[in-house]
This record gives C-alpha cells, sequence and structure tokens, in this order.
C-alpha cells in the first residue's frame, strides 16, 4: 500500500506541517524537577523528529504554578524554562519537524499533594473515588487563568514553537467546563452551552492577542466522554464548530475522562482507529484540520482515513515510544522492521500515574536514546532462550557490533510472548515477537533453533560472553494429588499441545489462568475459575481487566474466588475457603492448572565457572513480566 495522503503537506494556521504523522502529546516524566525540559527530553524528541514526524507535540506543560500535579511536570509559568524547550524545538526543527506545545491545567485531574495547592476544577466534584475534591475555581481566578493561558502561550512562541495546544479534553480543567456533568455553576461560566464554552473562548482570544497570527491554535477535545450525563458525539461536534468560528486552527480530537481511561489508553483488545466513527461526525462539522488518535500502529488505516477526508492527520502516540522511526518506514517499505506497540500500558501509562520516567516493553530504548553506541571491543556472544528477553538481547548486541549466535531448544521462537498472543484480543503480541526475530535477522544474528545448550556445548563454542534467558516453567505446588489427577498447563493448552473436554476447571485466577479461561469460553466451553485471592485478575492491569471481564460475562465463566485448593482429584478439587470451612467442586472434564511460574535457570552455575561475563536475565532470575525482561536485556546488550 502506498502511503500519499499521510506524506502530504498540510497547513494548520500559519503553520506548514510537512506530513500527517503526529507525535502525542504524552506524559513522559523526563522533565527537571524545576519544569524545565532535561537531557533526557531533547534526546527523547529530537528521536521521533529524526524518525519522520512531520508534527511533535511537546507533552502537556503546566501554565500555572498552583496546578503543578507531578515532580517532573514540563512547565510553561515562569521565564526560566523557556530556553530549556527552545534547546528541544530547534533540534526537531532541524531534522524537518514542527513543534506544538500542548498547555495544561490538570483541575481535579492534578494532584494536590505535589502542587502544595488545593485541586481546582468547574465545581466542588471529585474525578473519580479516592481523588481529593476540588474547589470550585472563583470567578476571579478564572480571569487570571485566562492570562496566565496567554503568558504560556507567549513562552511558547520564544522558545520557538509552531503551535500551541489548548487541552481541553479527558476531564481536565477546561473540559471540567465543557461537559454538564462536571459544571454546575450558576454564574457566567456555568448554563448555557454559550456559558461552558465561555472559559475556552476567552483564552484562545487572550493568546491570539498576544501573539497574534505568528502561531497557529490547535484545541485537544473528547470526541465523546464515554459516561453517562458527560459530552457526546454531538455535544463534541458542536463545540468543534463553535471553536472554529472563535479562530482556533486546528483540533485534535481524542476520546473520554479519566473515569473511563480504557478508551484513553486503549489496551491490546482495542485496535486501530476504534475511534474513526466519532472523528468522522466532528470533522464533517468543520474545515479546520482535524488530528485523530486511538492505538495506530502501522499507518494502513491512517492512510485511509486521510485519504477519505474522514481526518487530516493521526497521531500515533504510544507507537512513536515503541518505534520512533515509523513514519521512515512506511516511506521506505520498510515495514516489516516496525517494531508495534502492543498496548500493555506497563511501562508508560503505568508508570506516568505513578510520576517515574515512561518506559517500553517493546523498545526498552525509550529514555535512554542518547545512549545507543557501538561497542568499543567486539566479542562472541552466546545467547541461551529465544524468548523476548533473549532476542532483544541478541539483535542489540548485534547492532553494537558483536558476533551473536542465539539458541533456542524448541522449534520455534517467541516464548512465552508468542503464547500470551491467544486468547482473545490479544493477537497484537504476534508483532513483537515477529518484530524481534526481522531484527535478529537484521543485524545478522546467527538462530539456532532445537539447540539444547549444555556447558560442554558452550566450552565447544568459547564464546567471550553468555546470556542466559531460559525462561521458566509451570508452578506446581505440593498439593495432594496435583501429579497424577491428569491436569493440563495452561501453556501447553495454549500451544496446541493439549485440548480439553467441555467442562473445565482452571485453577488459578490471575492473568493467565484468567486469560486462558476467556479463550476456553469463546471457544464455548464450559468454564470455572477457582482463585485463592478474593478476586480474579487481581494482577491484570486495570484497562485490560475491564475487557477481560467483559468476556467472562459473554462466555458465562463462573468464579470462586478466596479458596485454597486442598486437593486435586480426577475432575475437581477441594478447597477451603477463609472461614475454615471445605468444599469440593467435581465433574469436571479437564482441569487446566495456571497458578503461575517460576525460574528456570539450569546453566548459569557451571557455565560461569567457564565463561567469566555470564549474565542471567529475565523470568530465569525470577518470573516476572516481559517489561522486566526487555528491560534487563537491553542494560546487559549495552554493557557488554
Amino acid at each position: 500500500m502506498k502511503f500519499k495522503s499521510m506524506f502530504t503537506p498540510i497547513k494548520i494556521g500559519s503553520m506548514t506541517v510537512p506530513n500527517r504523522f503526529v507525535v502525542s502529546p504524552m506524559c513522559n516524566n523526563f522533565a527537571n524537577t524545576d519544569g524545565s525540559l532535561s537531557d533526557t527530553s531533547l534526546a527523547y524528541y529530537r528521536e521521533r523528529a529524526l524518525g519522520g514526524f512531520g508534527l511533535i507535540t511537546i507533552e502537556a506543560t503546566v501554565v500555572d504554578k498552583r496546578a503543578k500535579g507531578g515532580t517532573r511536570k514540563a512547565c510553561l509559568f515562569e521565564d526560566s524554562t523557556i530556553e530549556s524547550f527552545k534547546r528541544v524545538i530547534d533540534v526537531c526543527h532541524e531534522s524537518g519537524a514542527k513543534v506544538s506545545i500542548q498547555l495544561q491545567h490538570a483541575g481535579p485531574e492534578g494532584n494536590a499533594t505535589a502542587s502544595g495547592y488545593a485541586l481546582r476544577a468547574a465545581s466542588a466534584i471529585p474525578s473519580a473515588a479516592g481523588r481529593n475534591t476540588p474547589i470550585a475555581i472563583s470567578t476571579n481566578e478564572i480571569y487570571e487563568l485566562i492570562g496566565l493561558y496567554g503568558d504560556a502561550a507567549v513562552r511558547a512562541y520564544k522558545a520557538g514553537s509552531d503551535a500551541v495546544e489548548i487541552h481541553c479534553a479527558h476531564g481536565y480543567l477546561i473540559s471540567s467546563f465543557l461537559s454538564p456533568r462536571t459544571n454546575k455553576r450558576v454564574d457566567e461560566f456555568g448554563g448555557c452551552f454559550e456559558n461552558r464554552m465561555r472559559l475556552v473562548r476567552l483564552i484562545v482570544e487572550n493568546i491570539r492577542e498576544k501573539v497574534g497570527q505568528s502561531i497557529a491554535i490547535i484545541c485537544r477535545i473528547n470526541s465523546s466522554d464515554e459516561i453517562a450525563g458527560g459530552l457526546d458525539v454531538h455535544d463534541s461536534a458542536t463545540i468543534a464548530a463553535y471553536l472554529e468560528e472563535c479562530g482556533v486552527d486546528g483540533l485534535n480530537v481524542t476520546r473520554a475522562v479519566h473515569i473511563r481511561d480504557e478508551y484513553m489508553w486503549a489496551p491490546t483488545v482495542l485496535h486501530a482507529g476504534f475511534s474513526a466513527e466519532l472523528v468522522t461526525e466532528i470533522k464533517r462539522a468543520v474545515n479546520i484540520p482535524v488530528i485523530t488518535v486511538g492505538r495506530f500502529t502501522e499507518p494502513h488505516f491512517a492512510e485511509l482515513l486521510v485519504r477519505e477526508g474522514r481526518c487530516d492527520l493521526v497521531a500515533f502516540g504510544r507507537q512513536s515510544l515503541a518505534d520512533p522511526q515509523t513514519p521512515n518506514k512506511a516511506f521506505d517499505g520498510r515495514l516489516d522492521e516496525l517494531t508495534q506497540c502492543i498496548a500493555c500500558l506497563q511501562g508508560c501509562v503505568h508508570n506516568m500515574y505513578k510520576g517515574k520516567p515512561i518506559t517500553c516493553l517493546v523498545n526498552p530504548f525509550l529514555g535512554h536514546e542518547s545512549e545507543i553506541k557501538p561497542a568499543d571491543i567486539k566479542k562472541k556472544v552466546m545467547v541461551v532462550g529465544a524468548g523476548v528477553g533473549g532476542m532483544f538481547a541478541a539483535w542489540v548486541a548485534a547492532m553494537r557490533g558483536h558476533d551473536v549466535t542465539l539458541c533456542e531448544s524448541t522449534d520455534t521462537l517467541g516464548g512465552q510472548m508468542r503464547l500470551a498472543a491467544y486468547p482473545p484480543g490479544k493477537g497484537d503480541l504476534t508483532n513483537m515477537v515477529r518484530s524481534y526475530i526481522t531484527k535478529c535477522k537484521q543485524y545478522g544474528v546467527k538462530i539456532r533453533m532445537n539447540t539444547l545448550v549444555t556447558p560442554e556445548f558452550l566450552i565447544n563454542e568459547t564464546p567471550d560472553v553468555a546470556i542466559l534467558a531460559t525462561g521458566s516453567t509451570p508452578l506446581i505446588l505440593p498439593i495432594p494429588g496435583i501429579q497424577n489427577s491428569g491436569v493440563i498447563h495452561a501453556v501447553d493448552l495454549l500451544d496446541g499441545k493439549e485440548c480439553c473436554g467441555q467442562k473445565v476447571l482452571v485453577v488459578g485466577g490471575g492473568m493467565v489462568g484468567c486469560e486462558t479461561a476467556a479463550f476456553l469460553g469463546e471457544q464455548e466451553h464450559d468454564v470455572t475459575v477457582i482463585e485463592f485471592r478474593d478476586q480474579v485478575g487481581a494482577d491484570v492491569i486495570s484497562e485490560h481487566r475491564k475487557f477481560l471481564m467483559k468476556d467472562f460475562d459473554e462466555f458465562n465463566i463462573k468464579t470462586i474466588t478466596s479458596a485454597k485448593v486442598a486437593k486435586f482429584f480426577e475432575g475437581g478439587v477441594s478447597y477451603m475457603l477463609p472461614n475454615g470451612m471445605g468444599h469440593q467442586v467435581e465433574g469436571f472434564d479437564s482441569i487446566v492448572l495456571a497458578m503461575g511460574a517460576r525460574a528456570y535457570d539450569p546453566l548459569s552455575i557451571e557455565v560461569k565457572k567457564i565463561i567469566k561475563e555470564t549474565y542471567v536475565i529475565g523470568d530465569a532470575v525470577k518470573a516476572r513480566r516481559a517489561l522486566d525482561a526487555t528491560a534487563e536485556a537491553m542494560e546487559i546488550a549495552m554493557k557488554i
């Protein structure tokens, strides 16, 4: 497929963007504690500009010191941070990208502890259970805030920015004014549509008065709040048309407030362009350029949307984290080399929530862009185990110039990540495995399949470095009957090595057990899950869990929780509840074991005696997340 539309320039106000690929404004916690952009920030944005993105949007940038919701938030409420923004913008311009800075007041979604000030919102309504109740911002303070947005825009202009983006979405301060669900005011900023729009209109007018037409003004709006009483797409289309009349040059259309963040941080089950119909409705309402976003990883549907006039630009948010070279690879026809975001949410969204610098499971170089360098001394490297940790270590070591051999004991690459792609909605995980295979081949890694590595094997091969990524094996607890009751391991079931009868008991209700249950439920098995904890899926990231529990409902998967399995027998188990009462369930055709995994490291003790430079990574150290495996793989591959 040719991507002619995606590589056509477009004018947004006074700014001409060279193509339609946009980097979303994503909080990354790379900024310095004084609100200036750091050297890490500079390397991060430069890498995406070098990757061919036409418009780069700098993360949500605080306009009011009372709304600094984290220690490492970018800020433009003082002149002292201008120079740091200029450094970043200059390097982006050098690579041909245009730059927009998103201006934000977090409002009820802020962090009062971090800022030292009470949260503000249109009305005193907390954003979610457990969050601080905000103060209804006073009318006088609103007018002061309008000026602060304008002042921040002036600083953006002085830093060389081509545009500013006013954040009016996701339940932040301006969003809380737009929606009747959160705006209960009775002054001139509440009530009718015109009054609820007054704040953003006055901000646009103040910015325009202070910077004129010298930079473009974009507004980020929700296509839908995704909550009863909030904005729906018809409201948002009207808002879009109103903003165009206010003189806004473009719109960045996103989706949902934080309480419905499964439609903000779309998990794997949602595919590219899942908000396309909503954005199309908004595009019909305006003549100014519209940016869409929504878990785009490949350029094909983005091209179609732009070609059909359903939007004008497409933001590749988390995809730009996973592979900053996405536009260049699309332009050059190298899409087989693309590292696609798998929407795991582990390193980006959930590190962001914790106030930590974001990371990426598929691209651990995120935040370490300036550290990628060739090896000083070329070595012979043997990597044992071709899960994602082993494959990542292999191709990075080879990229740095080492002579790398990757050994796998089976006939298939990918390890546990390959099997994780089998449950409903998880197919995109295969993209990660395939991209690592492609990179190993691209950088000349020698791959040996069906190769069982022993200490004697390594003595014969004489590598300078051994990286042991032998993974994990299923956890089998010493429960009576577990060894002779015919249990099936979940990994063998997913791998097609075993099959189940109609009525199935899954023992273990963590992520693997729940996803295996959904896999079986989709095939119309009668499934029950028994779990020690008080809920199933307790270890599943919340945005993923919401969709997983919908599968449980749809497939009528039954659950038994707070249950300690005491004995296995043919067709069932006995278990104890916290009150000491014993029970049993029986009559199952198959029992699937999904109680966890344990590290598998049969080599390191002996190998360390043979090869001085021996490293153990990933589940071979301790069974954990793939995020830990690839992070350790990068650390070691960059160290040797």
